[in-house]
């Protein structure tokens, strides 16, 4: 009976084996998974409609004079009013969000082709202070 037991477990296990492997040989480790990307920003519902906001929770704003996709046109004493949304050196395009250069060097994210910012006049995740129409600064939405 021990026996019996044995040869039932190795053939159990051997079976097994070739099953997760999806083939009967070798010892083939599956394809690497390419590596995931985080978005910088995520969608929350508000009163005013959905917005998108920072891994904090702040409002992001786009500048309405930022359109080529590929430079922000806030910068020096802009960015005191105006905070761009950091990326990090390594940081790559996940769906709509790109990865921008700006004039000092430093890169940001955007979304589909705007830079987006964080406005210091918003305290708490939630806040909208920074909405300045007449100053062509506008609360980023999914799907703009």
């Amino acid at each position: 009976m021990f026996r019996f037991l044995i040869a039932a477990a190795a053939i159990a296990l051997s079976t097994g084996h070739a099953l997760a492997n999806g083939h009967g040989g070798g010892d083939t480790p599956p394809p690497p998974k390419p590596e995931a990307t985080t978005a910088p920003a995520k969608v929350v519902i508000t009163k005013q409609g959905p917005k998108l906001v920072d891994p904090k929770g702040m409002t992001l704003y786009y500048y309405e004079r930022d359109t080529t996709g590929k430079t922000s046109n806030c910068n020096g004493k802009c960015t005191e009013s105006w905070v761009p949304l950091a990326a990090t050196a390594d940081a790559k395009a996940v769906g709509d969000f790109t990865v921008i250069s700006r004039n000092d060097g430093s890169r940001m994210w955007a979304y589909r082709y705007r830079p987006l910012y964080t406005s210091p006049a918003d305290k708490a995740p939630g806040d909208a202070n920074g909405n300045a129409t007449t100053l062509q600064w506008r609360i980023a939405r999914p799907g703009e």
